[in-house]
């Protein structure tokens, strides 16, 4: 049967794909971001190699605008080419598919009571195609097959932190009941704290943001129940995003072990959040030989 063998957390950062397409990543001032990430290239290209990825995302008026807001999307096409946003494509690989697998975790989400919007046609946003720059560099073609899973985080109301995370544990039972042999990832994308408008234009809560990925790691059922209210007074507007990677923290089950971590301030005018775990049958410390790095990155 198909299986999830970890999870990923990642910001979605526009700047940091602009970054990368232009040559300009061993700068100092985006050297560090980019270096939290060479752990991860390194373990996808020689150890995890998932075969899928449910890449959960919010799309930025690319696919989506005011005429249809769904809260819950997935794709089922076969590909899905990247977004003009206003500067033309990204020159990066065409996003391919994987329908049968994205069309049974459909079928088995909406059984399960959850009303998906299916998407056989789009294109997709920097919200999808910088995690996979993130995670694989400059690449002819993405290595893993992707399964784009959009939620509202744009337009109030958006889903609470726990229907994300029941949602995870549904794609969970879904991913399980598929009888081919894949090696499954979920990646929760956006965050950490920003705000792009208003007064508080440029807020970053360091504090919350590594609260919050500490909180991802072993038993992390309390944060699902965080308020709408919280995300936004502590994390500021589009801080909201941290409830897509309860998505994939719900997917991996009771508790989590905790593989990287990465975090830096500021990148635009935002944090950074990296993060890659995997399901455990039972709550695991932190490997010894990570303690330093997780107290560095704070």
């Amino acid at each position: 049967m198909a299986r999830i063998t970890a999870g990923i957390g990642c910001s979605h950062i526009p700047v940091l794909g602009f970054v990368h397409d232009h040559g300009r990543t061993a700068e100092p001032i985006f050297k560090p971001a980019f270096d939290g990430f060479d752990w991860t290239r390194r373990w996808m290209r020689e150890e995890a190699k998932p075969d899928v990825v449910i890449l959960v995302y919010n799309d930025h008026a690319s696919a989506f605008d005011m005429k249809v807001i769904p809260t819950f999307a997935i794709g089922c096409g076969e590909s899905y080419k990247p977004a003009d946003e206003g500067f033309g494509p990204r020159q990066v690989p065409v996003v391919e598919g994987h329908p049968d697998l994205a069309w049974h975790i459909a079928q088995s989400l909406i059984l399960d009571e959850f009303d998906m919007t299916i998407i056989n046609e789009m294109d997709v946003d920097h919200g999808l195609t910088v995690p996979l720059t993130m995670m694989y560099g400059e690449v002819d073609a993405w290595p893993c097959k992707v399964i784009p899973l959009a939620v509202n985080v744009v337009t109030y109301p958006p889903p609470s932190g726990n229907r994300c995370w029941a949602l995870g544990e549904a794609i969970a039972r879904a991913v399980a009941s598929f009888p081919e042999d894949l090696n499954v990832q979920v990646w929760g994308t956006g965050g950490m704290s920003h705000q792009l408008q208003g007064p508080r234009a440029g807020l970053i809560n360091r504090e919350w943001d590594n609260r919050f990925l500490d909180g991802l790691i072993g038993e992390s059922r309390h944060l699902r129940q965080i308020p709408h209210v919280e995300y936004l007074r502590e994390t500021g507007s589009e801080g909201i995003e941290m409830v897509m990677w309860l998505i994939m923290r719900g997917a991996l089950g009771d508790n989590t072990g905790i593989l990287h971590r990465h975090y830096h301030v500021p990148v635009s005018n935002t944090a950074l959040g990296h993060i890659v775990l995997e399901p455990l049958a039972k709550a695991s410390a932190i490997p010894a030989e990570l303690s330093d790095e997780l107290e560095a990155a704070k």
